[in-house]
């Protein structure tokens, strides 16, 4: 795939040929994902994470290999490992991944469900800072532990203070604790400072708080941020890192993550039990090694995508719902937009986080009146109502739909 050219300062898919404006929506539209068949076919849909994107040629070519020859059996071995590591090093000089220290699991949030096993007990409190990824409160409930918020800062960053409050609660009666971080953070894309994140492990070093970092979008930071990866920072020894190549590469379908030890954890990893290493696809390793090996030149090209849909979606925003506060992503493709002047949140304040298909408020209005599916933003927590997730990993043509559509709905309120 050749290099992309400069895009055009509107988004223009003439101007681009990143993976964003490859694919029409009428070849979307085939596709049998949970994107494109939970809703009828005249929505359109911008709400779960993933991309409207065609797979990168070394993924392509990799899977391929492995059905030619048959090579469908049970995962083996530690390319996966290897090929982060040197993905890590390569894109943010860190040489922290010891292969030795890491642990396949099936995906990301099943990791995160094991590495808490390890270092919290039913009863036990978990942190995390609302609003946040949903399946972060699911997981952990159903788990039997209770979740504890320690809600963003007014800029949307983590708020020090409240979360040195929460870790204090989250101890309290001499229960174990950890504090579980999305890094970047979704659905605001922020991308936490080195000294943020520095502060972060001083306290939980403190209070006796175990990290554990999910950092599957750390391979799309958008230009203008840098990423820190937790394990790197002073202090985080005793901590853990949850990744893929999943949201980088759309890959969810095909089931592949890594745990990381920091280099304390390591004997707490070694207690991950046997069986969890079965339950990821042996094509999903092969496609997420893939990925992080081959995937970079795909990678910066969609990266560039994302950033001129960033841009684009702010001129949007200002000329369809100028209203709504918008705080451009520094990483992720992953919109935070606060609808709260709509007034059509003040029934949510009770709800109950974490159920990723509930709809209200604002989300509702624009799915029943513009035929637009976005993330309600109650199900991410405190500090959720009144607001949506956008997924703008999409092509232009679509954005500009989207946007214009919700415009309509908002105008013939």
């Amino acid at each position: 795939m050749g290099r992309m050219k400069s895009a055009g300062s509107d988004g223009s898919e003439g101007a681009r040929t990143d993976p964003l404006v490859q694919l029409s929506l009428e070849q979307l539209r085939k596709r049998t994902s949970m994107k494109w068949r939970t809703h009828p076919e005249d929505v359109l849909p911008l709400w779960v994470a993933e991309m409207d994107v065609p797979l990168a040629p070394a993924i392509v070519a990799a899977l391929h290999t492995a059905i030619d020859l048959g090579d469908t059996g049970y995962p083996y071995g530690s390319a996966y490992a290897e090929a982060l590591a040197e993905f890590a090093f390569e894109r943010w000089r860190w040489d922290g991944v010891r292969i030795e220290h890491t642990a396949i699991v099936p995906d990301v949030m099943m990791g995160i469900v094991e590495v808490l096993r390890l270092t919290t007990d039913p009863g036990d409190a978990v942190v995390v800072c609302s609003p946040v990824y949903p399946p972060f409160y699911a997981f952990v409930a159903h788990d039997a532990r209770e979740v504890i918020e320690a809600p963003l800062g007014p800029d949307l960053r983590i708020d020090l203070h409240a979360l040195e409050e929460a870790f204090v609660r989250a101890r309290s009666h001499g229960r174990r604790a950890a504090f579980l971080m999305s890094n970047p953070h979704n659905p605001t894309g922020v991308v936490h400072t080195h000294e943020e994140l520095e502060t972060i492990a001083e306290l939980a070093r403190r209070h006796d708080v175990r990290v554990v970092s999910d950092e599957i979008h750390a391979p799309l930071v958008l230009p203008g941020a840098a990423f820190t990866p937790f394990l790197s920072v002073p202090g985080s020894e005793n901590a853990f890192v949850l990744t893929s190549a999943s949201k980088a590469w759309n890959l969810s379908g095909l089931k592949a993550a890594l745990a990381v030890a920091g280099t304390e954890a390591v004997n707490d990893l070694r207690r991950i039990p046997e069986e969890v290493g079965h339950g990821p696809s042996h094509l999903g390793v092969i496609a997420h090694t893939a990925a992080f090996l081959e995937g970079g030149v795909w990678l910066d090209e969609l990266l560039r995508g994302l950033d001129a849909n960033r841009q684009l979606l702010g001129q949007l925003i200002e000329e369809h719902l100028p209203n709504v506060r918008y705080r451009p992503p520094q990483a992720t493709y992953l919109a935070w937009l606060d609808c709260t002047w709509l007034g059509l949140h003040s029934d949510r304040g009770t709800a109950v986080p974490g159920v990723i298909g509930d709809i209200a408020g604002p989300a509702r209005l624009f799915l029943d009146e513009a035929r637009v599916a976005l993330s309600s933003g109650h199900v991410f927590g405190s500090g959720g109502a009144g607001c949506v997730r956008l997924n703008f990993a999409t092509s232009p043509t679509i954005l500009r739909q989207a946007l214009s559509r919700m415009g309509r709905a908002v105008r013939d309120l």
